[in-house]
């Protein structure tokens, strides 16, 4: 399998974090040969961003299963019952906020992805295709995630 970044993220964000997200706006910077291929996003309120968490790393020794974040007070839980960024393929997966195209250029907002991420693919976020009626998670997963978004005043 090969897939090849189609752009890279600029973000003030140069360190992965956390937390506090919700005021982040990103620039998400297709290469020139895929400016055409936005044609039309400007329609959208929200988009999906698909990139590589190039700084993450996976040890099955020791994250197969882990507590969030290091966090004793939360359960053992392995990689794919989790959102954590370090995971056996470090694939990112984020709907945003569509603030605006220009050129080969989107600006969102909320992108938990650092500066310099690759990227990967970009979609047009649509209710009909992207929303789970009746989604359930684990009662502590809302009080674990409390302040993912805090800088925006949203919640989980």
């Amino acid at each position: 399998m090969q897939i090849e970044p189609v752009g890279h993220i600029s973000s003030p964000v140069t360190e992965p974090v956390d937390h506090g997200w919700g005021d982040i706006v990103s620039l998400v910077r297709l290469n020139p040969e895929f400016a055409a291929g936005l044609t039309g996003l400007d329609r959208c309120s929200h988009v999906i961003v698909v990139f590589w968490m190039h700084d993450a790393k996976f040890e099955l020794a020791t994250d197969l299963t882990r507590h969030h974040r290091g966090r004793t007070d939360m359960p053992k839980t392995g990689p794919f019952a989790q959102r954590a960024r370090d995971r056996p393929n470090r694939i990112g997966i984020t709907p945003v906020k569509l603030l605006g195209v220009d050129g080969a250029t989107i600006t969102v907002q909320e992108l938990d992805a650092i500066d310099g991420t690759p990227v990967l693919n970009v979609k047009p976020y649509m209710p009909v295709f992207d929303r789970v009626n009746e989604a359930t998670v684990p009662e502590y997963i809302d009080r674990f995630l409390a302040d993912y978004f805090l800088a925006a005043g949203l919640s989980p």
